[in-house]
């Protein structure tokens, strides 16, 4: 039962349903009367955050597999996330150069020492990427929010000179900023503005799986505070919203702490963005809590989130409705912190994770790929 405090008139309400029987966004009509109903109270007077948006990742795999699929279930997929009738998604993300979902490694800055960025290219992008993005804003009426994050700068610029791992040295600071600066201009002439940046993906590493680049908060403050946000606005893009951090949320303490130290170390930092993947479980409402009271007027994004499934069990649908279904950090944690990933059906690990994010100052959560190949994983070629 709803009960709505401003009117006396009764509360229309449509309800759409997915379920283990076979629903998927259909509209019910009919309801079982429970012998102990739910009591829901709205009150309108008591705001919380403005929500910023919710959606899904733009990836170079993504769009390769859309590509090959012909026109009209192309149409219908990026209508299910984007028009009206279906998802409509307002809060977006993608890549800057190649990721884990991306189909070779490659950086729009491939000449070393081209301290100019003369060589700069988004060609990697044009045959896949660029096209889906733009399809999808041709789909949307609404318009959507896109947040764009590197997993690492050109490896020319790192202490490793490689695509995984490593740290920028000091003195490209000035050049990755322009690094930036220039791939805002190359989607921009392509009719694709980009509302957010993050730094980098996953300061911390990713266990040297894919492209990487580390940074500790100190480090990512310093450019973010001194190059960063300094170039962006030379350049009259100021308006661009920098997130930092951009990882796990346990980790969120020791980041916010050093971002909003103080006004100049806050200065350029919009937000903060954080991914799920410590736990399937646990959404860390202290941790949450901490973040936002540490910086109330800043945005609070989760930027990635994904299923982390079984293979090949996340393609029969009962999977996602089963109490002992399993993720893949189940697999990998090491023994005294498998707790975090416990047997729990995949529908309300992501049920309870977005819930869980909303009623802690989260004002946005982006989903990771929106279409995946059936082998689950992203070198497709």
């Amino acid at each position: 039962m709803l009960t709505a405090c401003t009117s006396k008139e009764p509360l229309q309400v449509t309800v759409y349903e997915t379920s283990a029987a076979g629903h998927k966004l259909t509209e019910v009509s009919e309801f079982s009367t429970s012998e102990n109903p739910s009591k829901i109270q709205l009150n309108p007077d008591k705001t919380f955050q403005t929500i910023t948006g919710f959606g899904g990742s733009f990836t170079e795999s993504s769009a390769y597999l859309l590509n090959r699929l012909s026109k009209k279930n192309r149409t219908k997929i990026l209508e299910a996330y984007f028009s009206e009738k279906g998802a409509n998604y307002s809060l977006t993300r993608t890549h800057i150069s190649s990721c884990d979902f991306s189909l070779n490694n490659y950086t729009y800055a491939p000449i070393a020492d081209d301290f100019e960025l003369e060589h700069f290219t988004i060609k990697e992008d044009q045959d896949d990427l660029i096209p889906m993005i733009k399809d999808a804003m041709a789909v949307s009426e609404d318009g959507f929010k896109i947040i764009a994050s590197p997993w690492t700068a050109p490896p020319w610029m790192k202490d490793n000179k490689k695509y995984v791992g490593g740290k920028l040295l000091p003195e490209y600071y000035d050049t990755f900023s322009l690094f930036f600066s220039k791939y805002l201009d190359a989607y921009k002439a392509e009719g694709i503005d980009i509302w957010g940046l993050t730094p980098v993906n996953e300061p911390h590493g990713n266990g040297n799986n894919w492209e990487s680049m580390h940074f500790t908060p100190e480090e990512e403050t310093d450019f973010v505070q001194n190059y960063l946000g300094p170039k962006l606005e030379a350049d009259g893009k100021g308006a661009i919203n920098i997130l930092g951090y951009d990882q796990n949320r346990d980790g969120l303490k020791e980041w916010v702490d050093v971002m909003y130290k103080d006004d100049a170390s806050s200065n350029y930092y919009a937000g903060t963005a954080i991914h799920w993947y410590e736990s399937t479980y646990d959404f860390f409402p202290k941790a949450l809590q901490y973040a936002h009271e540490k910086a109330p007027n800043k945005y609070l994004i989760e930027t990635e989130g994904c299923i982390d499934s079984e293979i090949p069990k996340w393609q029969d649908d009962k999977w996602y409705w089963s109490k002992e279904a399993t993720d893949w950090g189940f697999d990998w944690r090491e023994q005294e912190k498998k707790y975090l990933h416990p047997k729990y059906a995949p529908v309300n690990r992501y049920a309870r994770d977005i819930i869980g994010c909303l009623n802690n100052w989260v004002d946005g959560w982006v989903d990771w790929n929106m279409v995946i190949g059936q082998t689950g994983w992203a070198k497709l070629v």
